[in-house]
């Protein structure tokens, strides 16, 4: 499942450094994660990292984007070309 931001987000720019898919980015008012570029971190770190370094934790996971760990993999491998 993808993460989202929320609007509690306070644009501290902490996270967006952190994605190692470049899945966050800064939207109209807040940050802003592209689903089709997150994996939760999967195949980089054990959690995902926006998570870790967010001071007001406004980063859940999204509830319309479930995926499965397989799915999240295959999204990893189709984004870094690695097997």
């Amino acid at each position: 499942m993808a993460l989202k931001i929320t609007d509690e987000c306070i644009n501290c720019d902490v996270c967006e450094p952190e994605c190692p898919n470049e899945a966050i980015y800064q939207g109209t008012e807040i940050y802003v994660i592209d689903p089709n570029k997150c994996t939760e971190c999967v195949g980089h770190y054990d959690e995902p990292q926006c998570q870790q370094v967010c001071p007001v934790d406004c980063i859940p996971l999204d509830p319309d984007r479930l995926e499965t760990e397989d799915e999240l993999w295959e999204k990893y491998r189709a984004l870094t070309g690695k097997s």
